[in-house]
């Protein structure tokens, strides 16, 4: 893990102008909220660069009330949520509750992705397609944010009743240089130009080398800058978000 004087740092070094940040998802609920203080902290520190999403167990007492406390104090989603982690299921009322209210708030709720195929690893999600793509029907005005590209659920959206399902997904890119060859990112502007989020899942993988990646692609010169910036920007409703060749990212910090 890192702390915000180390992400504002990396970005620095990196030529990232924002992020999201925001901490692992605890079972217990009292660490959940020392998290969720720290990256308010970081957020009132650094307004304009980070945006903390919030951390909570929705099977714990008090959700709502603690995610309630976190959008008042100006963080800008949930995530990422992990039931295989924390002991609830995707179909769990008290998650269809805090979920409700995100769709409510309009704010972007991210979700640990993992690819039903390939080899095991550690925090390897159980959340694969059936489990997300159901999420998504269940919910059909909440804004979600498929971690580790949704574990290859943006290819479906090749099929257009699996693209009206998913009119409210996005996909980040975290860890994707330990999953899959730099010809996805080609690929997903082929199919979701509009739904790409630049993201690292740092400190697992440093930025700049993973910008560089990026950059080398294959990407043309408005996925670059869709998926570096204008989805991200538009998912956060950034108004008038700066872009001086940089990125403004949708990052899996860990602080």
């Amino acid at each position: 893990m890192v702390n915000a004087d180390e992400l504002i740092a990396s970005m620095d070094e990196s030529g990232v102008d924002a992020s999201v940040t925001f901490g692992f998802p605890w079972v217990d609920q009292q660490l959940n909220r020392e998290t969720n203080d720290y990256v308010v902290e970081a957020v009132s520190r650094w307004p304009d660069r980070i945006f903390g999403f919030a951390q909570l167990n929705p099977a714990a007492t008090g959700a709502l009330p603690e995610l309630e406390r976190c959008m008042q104090k100006g963080l800008s989603g949930l995530g990422e949520l992990m039931p295989h982690g924390q002991g609830y299921r995707w179909d769990d009322p008290r998650l269809h509750d805090l979920l409700q209210q995100m769709a409510h708030w309009q704010r972007p709720v991210l979700i640990h992705c993992g690819e039903p195929v390939g080899h095991s690893y550690p925090g390897k999600s159980q959340c694969t397609l059936q489990p997300l793509y159901q999420l998504a029907l269940r919910n059909p005005q909440l804004t979600l944010v498929a971690a580790h590209w949704g574990g290859g659920l943006f290819f479906y959206e090749l099929m257009p009743e699996v693209r009206e399902t998913l009119r409210n997904v996005y996909y980040d890119t975290a860890a994707s240089p330990l999953l899959y060859q730099d010809d996805i990112f080609p690929l997903a502007e082929r199919i979701i130009p509009q739904k790409m989020l630049f993201a690292t899942d740092y400190p697992l993988i440093s930025q700049g080398p993973f910008l560089r990646r990026v950059r080398r692609s294959g990407l043309s010169a408005d996925g670059l800058d869709s998926i570096l910036h204008g989805n991200a920007a538009r998912l956060l409703q950034i108004e008038g978000a700066p872009n001086h060749g940089t990125d403004s990212s949708l990052c899996g910090h860990r602080t």
